[in-house]
């Protein structure tokens, strides 16, 4: 049996009496269409039959070539499954999120119920186009969010990722066949204009300010590993003698909890330490059980952020000097970057370090950084033309 074909419905009873109605309409001046009287229909590849109704048979049979090709191609969508609301298609991706951490899907789980689904909930995903998209992330832009407030550049990106997200969850669903979510100008974030970049003089003096948090803020001044990530690192996991710490797990405070689970992005991964320092990690290595936390609270088990913050880190910036800078725990993730490029690091070693996704990620931040090159490539050129130039004007010997 062909899979699609098309059905003639002159001689059927419903149509007889559906073309009975349209005329009996017709004269009463209704201007509605009359029902179609060639039905396509085939089976998709769930195995059950599917229908569709055209007045035309050119119509019909353009349709046939169509459905054809797509079940041939395994491009077929079942024009039924876009239909569906754009809310079950959000539960449905948001419970298929595996990899990433609860915070982050707590995160996801907010940005749903705060920009995704209350504009688009009802909409039916197939009906959801470009040009709709775009309005929206134009009134993430404008608009104040949910709390009163303008949305960061970082927030708007990230709600236009879970709606991204959620489409691309219906391409592979078979529910659409493209998603609406690509090729949208996003407002710019200027972080980079937050950064602060310690010299190796300005880490040196915030640390000797620290207490006995010092080997503390060196590793996050030189490693450039995240809070969550250095609050997580084992004793086990220091590598000394080859000048590495790995970087498998991390902390995130989950609701005024600490859950311990994967670090950002999946990415395992061992960061280079300096030998001088190396060496200074020694003390709280030694005679410790290999599951022990590196760093610990002064009463024992994980650090806390606010606990830091006021008991350690604020005083030890102010002792330091640098009170003007607004700097973070964090923002030595930033330190550690430059100092590594002032020393010569390529993006990808950078991108190692610091646990981004991809080079291109490290490059769209700190690529700045990087020394301009243009002149020595220029260099270069002249050098080669130049003895180019030498051989082509080089007097050729007499024969014999």
């Amino acid at each position: 049996m062909a899979r699609v074909w098309i059905e003639d419905r002159e001689n059927h009873e419903d149509y007889r009496e559906s073309m009975a109605k349209w005329q009996e309409a017709k004269r009463a001046g209704s201007k509605r269409q009359p029902p179609g009287r060639w039905r396509v229909r085939w089976y998709g590849p769930d195995g059950k039959g599917k229908a569709k109704t055209f007045g035309k048979l050119p119509q019909a049979e353009a349709e046939v070539q169509a459905l054809t090709a797509r079940l041939d191609k395994g491009s077929y969508r079942d024009p039924q499954s876009a239909k569906a609301a754009l809310r079950v298609v959000a539960e449905e991706w948001h419970g298929s999120l595996r990899k990433q951490g609860r915070r982050t899907k707590d995160d996801y789980r907010e940005l749903l119920d705060l920009y995704v689904i209350p504009k688009w909930g009802d909409w039916q995903t197939g009906a959801i186009q470009w040009r709709d998209v775009s309005e929206w992330v134009n009134d993430l832009c404008t608009l104040p969010g949910k709390r009163g407030k303008s949305l960061s550049p970082a927030r708007i990106a990230k709600t236009y990722y879970v709606l991204s997200g959620v489409m691309k969850h219906a391409v592979k669903s078979h529910r659409i066949a493209a998603s609406p979510c690509h090729d949208h100008d996003l407002p710019r974030n200027d972080d980079q204009d937050d950064h602060v970049y310690l010299t190796h003089d300005q880490l040196e003096t915030l640390a000797e300010n620290a207490g006995r948090y010092q080997t503390f803020v060196r590793t996050l001044g030189y490693t450039g590993i995240r809070w969550g990530e250095a609050i997580a690192i084992k004793v086990g996991r220091t590598q000394l003698a080859d000048r590495r710490i790995r970087i498998l797990q991390a902390y995130s405070d989950v609701d005024g909890h600490l859950e311990l689970g994967p670090v950002k992005n999946h990415e395992k991964r061992s960061v280079p330490l300096p030998r001088s320092f190396a060496d200074e990690l020694l003390p709280l290595v030694e005679g410790r059980h290999r599951d022990e936390l590196l760093f610990t609270a002064p009463e024992g088990g994980p650090m806390r952020y606010p606990n830091f913050r006021r008991r350690d880190w604020d005083k030890a910036v102010q002792a330091a000097g640098l009170d003007g800078l607004n700097l973070t725990p964090h923002k030595l993730r930033h330190t550690a970057a430059s100092l590594a490029i002032a020393a010569g690091a390529d993006p990808k070693v950078v991108q190692t370090m610091l646990g981004h996704k991809s080079a291109a990620m490290t490059l769209d931040v700190y690529g700045h950084l990087w020394p301009d090159r243009l002149d020595e490539v220029a260099d270069v050129l002249d050098a080669g033309r130049a003895a180019a130039l030498a051989r082509l004007r080089a007097p050729v010997a007499p024969a014999g």
